[in-house]
């Protein structure tokens, strides 16, 4: 089975969230299964560096604006991808999407859309590739890949039939961002101007391109079970329930893994003393370098927080702040890495100043320190809002670092609540908190302080947690069986809330 993934990043080549992680680590793990997966997406600046063996497959005379070319080649660890290499639209300074001045580039439309039609001309066979290569299946994800399903809907008469087309599947990683642009942009994204009704792409008087993939993809999956119910809803739904509703017999929920090979406590060169679940006592080394180089008090008898995040309002980080003094009066330790939000930005570096030797904020992303947290830190903090899946709170099941979530999305579907009957049974791997607010944050964080104190009943917990499946190998599973059930007609069948086992357990 031949797999295009449509992607805006993939990590280890560029990353911006956890989007890359599942776009770099799905396909390897589908391999073993038969699959043979190609990930297409921009050649930002300094990504053709990146790959091994690169070779001009095609070229394209005419990339909304530009020449352009289709470069294949190698990432690190066999990945094997295609890159739109169109320099007037991806040669730039800047991430993928913002510019150097923090600004979506004022040509995402067409940045985006070149990506999409790119995609749906291989995926119909009119751009040819040396290798003749053509997918049984295309996979889409987020926004800047959606519009892919509106350009197989709407394509020539000259293609012929549905069964010419292969079918395309859209995962919403994240249902707020929409890719929305004023309507004039139709014109220059080559689709018919019947496309814009609310029936098709047209959202609010706008274009959408993540509507176009609702739309007109022909299955539909988030990240989570429990996040493909919530999306049904008038309160998570985002403005797309109604449509979604329509679309609920094709809709599934898959929870995403980790890479367990980049994330391997065991085996991680970028923390400071590679320890398992069978030798915790080499955590508590690396407790203490991260203590050191953050500038906190170097205490093993205190509970270490730790936050790798967007600092956003929707990540719940406002909630931390509101719950942290009645945590540090327990003489608890927050170490936070992020940015995002300059107010939250600001807040957390007053916190740490202010609480010197019990609070550290470093602003920004460092992929290596993100290790050492996860391999210092006693336990993970995740408050969001809403979460389609999260892979923070995976990578804290992985490394013994106990998750403290909100029950929402994928959060709720990974961590087992340490509540008295789960400590009892044997199954607890961190702790949830509902409703989302401030107060049951702060109690769900003193819950956490006072197991800490239980060493032996802390430890017991750090076990089982490291024990979760939170690799990719069960999710490939259901994703092969998704595809299978595509090319043959069925998946309209699966239930929008899918009880596909997730990695760390259904809460």
């Amino acid at each position: 089975m031949h797999v295009l993934f449509v992607t805006p990043e993939c990590y280890p080549l560029i990353k911006t969230g956890g989007l890359a992680d599942v776009a770099g680590a799905l396909p390897l793990a589908l391999a073993p299964l038969g699959v043979e997966a190609k990930v297409l997406l921009p050649a930002y600046r300094g990504l053709l560096d990146q790959i091994a063996s690169p070779t001009v497959v095609a070229e394209v005379v005419d990339v909304f604006g530009g020449v352009g070319r289709l470069v294949a080649g190698t990432a690190e660890g066999g990945l094997n991808v295609l890159l739109l290499d169109a320099p007037h639209l991806y040669e730039r300074a800047g991430n993928p999407y913002l510019g150097p001045d923090g600004v979506d580039w004022p040509d995402n439309d067409k940045r985006f859309g070149a990506l999409s039609w790119i995609a749906a001309q291989l995926a119909l066979g009119s751009v040819r590739t040396a290798a003749a290569w053509r997918p049984d299946i295309v996979h889409l994800h987020d926004w800047q890949a959606a519009l892919t399903a509106a350009y197989l809907r709407f394509r020539p008469a000259t293609v012929g039939p549905p069964a010419n087309v292969p079918p395309s599947l859209l995962t919403i990683h994240n249902l707020a961002f929409q890719g929305l642009f004023p309507a004039e942009t139709l014109a220059g994204l080559r689709l018919p101007a019947a496309s814009f009704t609310v029936d098709g792409l047209e959202y609010y008087g706008q274009v959408s391109f993540l509507k176009a993939g609702v739309r007109y993809a022909d299955h539909l999956s988030t990240v989570s079970p429990t996040y493909a119910r919530e999306i049904l809803t008038t309160e998570q739904g985002m403005g797309f329930d109604g449509l979604l509703q329509a679309r609920a017999g094709e809709l599934t929920g898959i929870v995403n893994g980790i890479d367990d090979a980049v994330w391997d406590p065991a085996a991680d060169p970028l923390i400071v003393a590679p320890y398992s679940a069978r030798r915790l006592n080499a955590k508590a080394a690396n407790k203490a370098a991260l203590q050191t180089e953050l500038g906190l008090d170097v205490r093993r008898d205190v509970a270490l927080f730790c936050v790798v995040s967007r600092l956003t309002t929707q990540k719940g980080l406002d909630l931390l702040l509101a719950a942290m003094p009645a945590a540090l009066a327990r003489g608890a330790q927050f170490a936070v890495l992020g940015s995002g939000e300059r107010d939250l930005e600001a807040a957390f570096t007053s916190a740490a100043s202010n609480h010197r030797g019990q609070v550290a904020v470093v602003i920004g992303y460092d992929e290596s320190l993100s290790h050492r947290l996860q391999a210092g830190a006693d336990a993970i903090v995740v408050p969001s809002r809403f979460e389609p899946c999260g892979l923070t709170q995976l990578y804290g099941l992985r490394y013994g670092t106990l998750p403290v979530v909100a029950r929402v999305g994928g959060l709720a579907d990974t961590v087992i609540d340490a509540n008295e009957a789960a400590l009892r049974d044997g199954v607890a791997t961190g702790f949830q908190f509902a409703p989302v607010n401030a107060a049951a944050l702060a109690t769900a964080l003193e819950r956490a302080i006072e197991l800490f104190a239980d060493e032996r009943g802390w430890l017991r917990i750090v076990r089982r947690a490291m024990s979760r499946d939170v690799g990719w190998d069960r999710a490939a599973l259901d994703y092969v069986a998704l595809y299978e059930r595509m090319l043959a007609g069925t998946a309209a069948s699966v239930s929008p809330a899918s009880t596909l086992t997730s990695p760390g357990g259904i809460a």
